[in-house]
């Protein structure tokens, strides 16, 4: 297992900068506006020959315990419980503040080792700032500059003597071994197809599924209940989640990747640049998903705002499930869960009979329900049906409604096969592809939803130009 290091320090120091640079890429959000992260973030980081996960943390506050900014605290403090190694990151250009002086008696007192940052040490000025951390007690500091790149060998070099002393190193070897993740590599052992599509379930790479709704849905708090724990901060405030958040967690035996994801408010209403920000990486981690959990608010369901999230999980081609979440509020239950399957048809036809689960995050009920409906749906995402099958389906479709006369001349769809899973994509071969109106393909859709019961999974359907079946030995 890696060593887990936590980063943490006051509002606005440069921490998620850190953590970017550390893994590699821009997952966590940056602004100068303080406080930004809110959440933990982990992620798997590498420096020199050095693997180990990264902990992003929300800057320490001196703040009331009910409050949002004392419930952050609690999260960083549940960091620094679990970690291997602690980076305390001070301003180097600011200098040392009284808050860097009581939060750095508090990591002082922690079990784990603590090495002392200096960012944005970079310039006269920066440097000056670094040499006056050293009132701190905490040894000597690293003098860095997360944005730039600046100080990373010193820094890999307390790393790397904390992780020897703690006997927790883990050294990148051979070729072989460069810290990548399963999904980084080739998989084996899985049935595919004559295409190298994956058939059915993938046993290796966990289930990657996405939460996403309106803002104060309930979304934080269903993942805390699903993984049995306070992992993601939540309150009454709308918004509270800002970046998009990975959870391992184990279901069943089955590895899962749920994320947490910020709200998304209509476009109109999102003015400022960090709302911005957090609903692009809302809509990153949809595209990543493989199921898309879209939350609704049971009191108040199918906004305009929920269709349009909907719409979107469907344009992307990711595996839909519609939760209905504090159901616990509901009183004729049965009867408002007629009218919301109803509605669902009318206004989302273009995945007609998407799963609806009941459920309360709040109270834990209809969970095992929810995980069951997305299983199921990632299995029907991964539906691959024989060409024969589909041209004698196509043929007994044609019989009972032929396309429409185009030109006073009769369309002629000679034959289809299905070109990918995931979603499942087919391809129909006319000598005529541009003249066949929309309005047919959506009833072939619909047939095929219907025929090879495939409710609520986004369908391609795409015509290419093509003469008789070469599949057809008999022609």
């Amino acid at each position: 297992m890696l060593p887990l290091v936590a980063i943490v320090g006051r509002p606005n120091v440069g921490k998620s900068t850190l953590f970017n640079r550390l893994v590699g890429k821009k997952l966590a959000l940056v602004d100068d506006t303080p406080g930004v992260t809110r959440d933990r973030r982990s992620g798997d980081a590498k420096l020199g020959d050095l693997r180990f996960t990264i902990m992003d943390t929300a800057g320490l506050e001196d703040a009331d315990p009910e409050s949002l900014a004392g419930r952050m605290r609690s999260q960083t403090e549940a960091a620094l419980a679990e970690c291997d190694a602690i980076l305390f990151v001070i301003d180097a250009r600011v200098g040392m503040t009284p808050l860097d002086g009581h939060f750095a008696d508090i990591v002082r007192r922690s079990k784990p080792p603590v090495i002392l940052v200096a960012n944005k040490a970079e310039g006269k000025v920066g440097m000056a700032g670094a040499y006056e951390s050293f009132e701190l007690g905490l040894g000597d500091p690293v003098p860095i500059s997360a944005e730039h790149g600046e100080g990373m060998a010193d820094l890999y070099s307390a790393l790397r003597e904390v992780f020897e002393a703690a006997g927790a190193a883990e050294i990148a070897g051979d070729d072989d071994d460069l810290g990548l993740r399963p999904e980084d590599i080739a998989i084996t052992g899985v049935p595919v197809d004559e295409e190298g599509n994956t058939i059915g379930d993938d046993p290796i790479r966990p289930l990657r599924i996405t939460v996403v709704g309106r803002p104060n849905a309930g979304k934080s708090t269903l993942i805390n209940r699903l993984v049995g724990e306070e992992r993601l901060l939540t309150g009454p405030e709308a918004g509270i989640t800002r970046d998009s958040i990975s959870v391992d967690w184990v279901w069943r035996g089955r590895e899962i990747k749920i994320f947490d994801t910020a709200g998304m408010r209509r476009k109109a209403r999102v003015q400022e640049k960090l709302e911005k920000l957090s609903v692009a990486d809302g809509i990153r981690a949809v595209k990543f998903a493989e199921v898309v959990v879209v939350l609704l608010d049971a009191t108040i369901p199918f906004e305009k705002q929920d269709l349009q999230i909907a719409d979107l999980v469907v344009r992307e081609g990711r595996a839909l499930v519609i939760g209905l979440n504090k159901w616990d509020l509901i009183e004729d239950r049965t009867a408002k869960l007629k009218e919301l399957r109803e509605e669902a048809d009318r206004l989302l036809p273009q995945a007609r009979g998407v799963q609806l689960v009941t459920l309360s995050g709040l109270v834990g009920q209809g969970l095992d329900r929810l995980m069951d409906a997305c299983v199921k749906a990632y299995d029907l995402w991964n539906t691959r049906v024989s060409t024969g099958r589909l041209n004698r389906w196509m043929s007994a479709l044609i019989e009972h409604h032929p396309p429409p006369a185009v030109s006073g001349r009769r369309l002629k769809l000679r034959y289809m096969t299905q070109a990918k899973t995931r979603p499942p994509h087919f391809v129909i071969f006319s000598t005529r592809p541009d003249a066949v109106p929309e309005s047919y393909l959506r009833y072939m859709v619909n047939g095929l939803r219907d025929s090879f019961e495939m409710p609520g999974v986004p369908i391609r359907l795409h015509v290419k130009k093509g003469g008789d079946n070469p599949f057809d030995k008999g022609k």
